[in-house]
């Protein structure tokens, strides 16, 4: 047996796989493989728990939204609803005046969006290239806004728009947006001002060598070549506004005749009763609405679902032109 010619065959090259194995070189790729693959296994599972934590709490709200209301307080419900309605999404619908809502939100968050995007961009455009005496100092004013918060300037604002009689219209949202003082209008100036650094000087000289002026070289040459700042600025800018309370509240914006949707979710509770009158909700889970904690957290949720899906859809049409921006402007570096 063992002079047989196949076994010695075998054993030779047994031999010589294990020598090759062994050599420094093969030993090296093998090492980086195995590393890659390592490395592969833990950015997976890395990925699945960021989608998770993202996507949970929207899942968690889809399911509350498509449940049946006396479904509520029945503990064998978790995921999957027993009993499917759109019941919640009617209620939520009159709590939140949603349409009206949603429209007035939309035409603030438009229009202040469009004078922040404006203004910071001008602002950052003269902080890169107009050099005066004093303008590193005030860019660090600039900077202070960012870290700044905005319970140290409310009053003063509140009282100066009292003054000037604006308070419990949207037209002080708007004026603070055209004056550079919008929601983190500090980082917008700050980000334009680094794009704009980052462009060729000699734009600047060409235009003026052929007579523009220094507005008419900012909005013919530096605003057309600052396409990832506009869309990173302005997607931002919206967003923040569409989902501000504070400076609504501040303001006292949102009335009855102009609702907005951050106003409405918060004084959702005060329009329950009436949301449930109207929608026949009072017959599904009783009179005594009041004393169910539970089914007034499930049409919050449900309310703040219905405020947050124009921006998912939005995101869907917009997510690659926002990526390409943030990598342009360099804000993830």
């Amino acid at each position: 047996m063992k002079n047989n010619p196949l076994v010695k065959k075998i054993k030779k090259t047994m031999k010589q796989i294990i020598e090759y194995f062994k050599t420094p070189h093969v030993q090296l790729v093998w090492k980086r493989k195995t590393s890659d693959v390592l490395m592969k296994i833990v950015r997976t599972i890395l990925l699945f728990g960021l989608c998770f934590v993202i996507l949970f709490p929207i899942i968690q709200q889809i399911s509350m939204a498509l449940r049946a209301p006396e479904d509520v307080n029945n503990p064998s419900v978790i995921w999957v609803p027993k009993n499917w309605s759109l019941m919640n999404l009617k209620i939520s619908i009159v709590v939140l005046d949603y349409w009206n809502a949603l429209l007035n939100t939309f035409k603030v968050s438009v229009i202040s969006m469009i004078l922040q995007v404006f203004s910071t961009a001008l602002a950052g455009y003269v902080f890169s290239r107009l050099k005066f005496r004093g303008s590193n100092l005030l860019f660090v004013l600039v900077i202070i806004t960012i870290i700044t918060p905005p319970q140290a300037l409310s009053l003063a604002q509140f009282l100066y728009f009292r003054e000037v009689k604006l308070i419990g219209k949207e037209t002080s949202i708007y004026l603070m947006s055209a004056l550079g003082m919008g929601i983190r209008s500090g980082i917008f100036i700050y980000i334009f001002r680094q794009f704009f650094r980052g462009l060729p000087k000699e734009l600047d000289e060409s235009a003026q060598i052929d007579g523009a002026s220094v507005f008419r070289t900012f909005w013919n040459i530096m605003l057309p070549n600052a396409r990832g700042a506009l869309v990173t600025v302005g997607l931002f800018a919206f967003v923040w506004q569409w989902n501000d309370a504070y400076y609504v509240r501040i303001f006292d914006v949102s009335k009855e005749a102009f609702p907005l949707l951050t106003m409405q979710l918060i004084n959702a509770a005060e329009g329950m009763y009436g949301a449930l009158f109207y929608t026949g909700g009072l017959d599904l889970i009783g009179q005594n609405v009041w004393e169910n904690p539970l089914f007034l957290a499930l049409i919050s949720n449900v309310s703040a679902l219905l405020m947050m899906l124009p921006l998912l859809i939005m995101y869907l049409f917009v997510q690659k032109q926002f990526v390409e921006s943030i990598e342009r402007t360099g804000i993830v570096g």
